[in-house]
């Protein structure tokens, strides 16, 4: 019988505790007093611009940058600690592989590197082989791999010590929606077996889909914590956006729209209004300005909308 990840007892520490953590190199603050919790079971969705601190406060959380001032907790441990080693999965966005050897053998040299063996490490990477589809690839060398295997392959290996709480720093990059949509329901497994869960992303559909509560990060400090609808909720209240295309020189629109306070989303402009009914003014402002109205809709603002209006829109290196 091969075993699956051991999911905690909900009488033990918590998953994670972040408190005060700060971090800087030199003049550079990357994080700035972050404090939240992980609940048992609970997958968060950690959102923000290239730069905001995410990726410092990932490796410090793995033990690999050491902060400034602060705490990170895992199940009671120290975030540097054996304990919380063996607590915690880590999935880099970057593959760590090794691509001379077969599936299996990536599988059972990071099993041993975490202290498996003999049947606790063979039913571990059956189980791994499994869970990520491969069992047929198996002996498969990973230079043979197409992008979307060797995703599924990493995810394995930094779940192959059966951890209690994993890290995944956006694992569908570069992927194709076939292999997306199963990386998916290999999240959607653990999670609902009861894993804890921290999980990257830049796209706002996969947090929608995946996690239960939503941090965004931006200047090192988490600006925004909630579910999905608290945080619209919270940004928007009860207002809906209206998205108009416009057709016409580009910076006789873009002024316009900044005339009428609304904003600029590649070929379409955004306003926030109170009322469906608003939409006429902005029709009526449209023809006044002597400028063509491709076409327009109505819906309720989104997750993307609370992350582009709390950290902007312009492009970030």
């Amino acid at each position: 019988m091969v075993s699956a990840p051991a999911v905690p007892s909900p009488d033990i520490a918590l998953p994670l505790q972040i408190d005060s953590l700060s971090k800087s190199f030199g003049k550079i603050t990357a994080i700035d007093g972050i404090s939240f919790n992980l609940q048992s079971g609970e997958c968060l969705g950690l959102l923000g611009p290239n730069g905001a601190g995410k990726s410092t406060l990932l490796r410090s959380i793995v033990g690999r940058v050491v902060p400034d001032t602060g705490t990170i907790s895992i199940f009671g441990a120290a975030a540097h600690s054996a304990e919380a080693r063996k607590a915690l999965g880590w999935v880099p966005q970057e593959l760590a592989l090794y691509s001379r050897l077969t599936c299996r053998e990536n599988l059972e040299s990071f099993g041993r590197y975490h202290g498996l063996v003999g049947r606790k490490l063979r039913d571990s990477v059956a189980w791994c082989l499994e869970w990520a589809a491969l069992l047929d690839r198996a002996g498969e060398r990973v230079k043979n791999l197409s992008g979307g295997m060797k995703r599924r392959l990493n995810m394995a290996a930094g779940l192959i010590h059966q951890p209690k709480l994993v890290l995944m720093d956006e694992p569908t990059v570069g992927v194709d929606p076939q292999s997306r949509n199963r990386i998916f329901e290999m999240i959607e497994q653990l999670h609902g077996r009861g894993m804890s869960i921290i999980y990257t992303t830049h796209y706002m559909e996969e947090a929608e889909r995946l996690c239960d509560r939503i941090a965004i990060v931006d200047h090192g400090r988490v600006i925004a914590n909630g579910t999905r609808d608290e945080l619209v909720r919270n940004s928007f209240d009860s207002r809906s956006e209206v998205l108009m295309r416009i057709a016409g020189e580009n910076d006789r629109v873009t002024a316009w729209v900044d005339q009428r306070g609304g904003l600029q989303i590649g070929d379409a402009a955004q306003f926030t209004v109170d009322h469906p009914t608003e939409i006429t003014v902005l029709l009526d402002a449209v023809a006044k300005a002597g400028l063509e109205l491709v076409d327009v809709s109505l819906r309720k603002p989104t997750l993307e909308s609370v992350f582009l209006k709390l950290t902007g829109r312009e492009l970030r290196d």
